[in-house]
């Protein structure tokens, strides 16, 4: 069986193709999990909405408590941790991390920054040793994961080698850290178009939820051999 993790972090409730200014983001991962339940109905998502429900940001007393050893850490660092380590868990526990980020200011919402912040975390997801030669740090997450991150632009160009591609934060600021901590089989697809409302937004919609089916296709395929393996 695989396991889903669906992340939504628009702040817009409702999808755009169900709801008058819904999120377009949320419309393609909707559409990667309807695909994938069609065709393998099984399989367990676990859905989290930290577009409507963030996550606590990180503090001070979060890095004191996470940089401490588990063995020393006091009960109120156990206090202060427990939010990211319920985090931490999904997301060991998930084969295929789902999230639907669109731009905001050309970066991801701070929503999900601060999911990000909180499952980066030393001991759990990557390792840190200043004593070891070379690069102190490595990966703890090796088994294999996929991320796909489903995102939406109000302009157009911004993937690679676009017009604007110099000005998009989003997914690297995804990909890198995810990478960072070991998972490395990424994959992407946004509308673009979205504050012009014309038949470019359309258009756009389409090939978004093409190329959604396409890489949930590819991860049916990818999964399937691994979870046979």
């Amino acid at each position: 069986m695989t396991r889903i993790l669906h992340i939504d972090s628009s702040a817009r409730p409702g999808r755009s193709d169900q709801k008058p200014h819904g999120s377009h983001s949320r419309r393609l991962t909707a559409k990667f999990i309807e695909h994938w339940r069609s065709a393998r109905p099984n399989d367990e998502i676990i859905y989290r909405d930290v577009g409507a429900n963030p996550p606590a940001p990180v503090t001070g007393d979060w890095v004191h408590a996470a940089f401490t050893k588990p063995d020393d850490r006091e009960d109120w660092m156990h206090d202060v941790l427990r939010e990211s380590d319920l985090l931490v868990d999904e997301l060991l526990g998930a084969d295929i991390i789902v999230a639907g980020v669109p731009m905001y200011n050309f970066g991801m919402p701070a929503q999900m920054k601060a999911w990000v912040d909180n499952i980066v975390r030393v001991g759990k997801t990557f390792g840190f040793d200043r004593s070891r030669e070379g690069v102190p740090y490595w990966p703890m997450v090796t088994d294999g994961k996929s991320i796909v991150v489903l995102s939406s632009r109000g302009d157009y160009g911004y993937d690679a080698g676009g017009r604007v591609a110099h000005l998009n934060f989003v997914e690297g600021g995804i990909f890198t850290p995810l990478e960072y901590i070991g998972i490395t089989d990424q994959y992407g697809a946004a509308i673009e178009y979205d504050e012009f409302g014309d038949d470019r937004t359309q258009k756009s919609i389409a090939l978004a939820e093409a190329e959604t089916v396409a890489i949930a296709e590819k991860l049916i395929r990818k999964h399937a051999t691994k979870n046979a393996a």
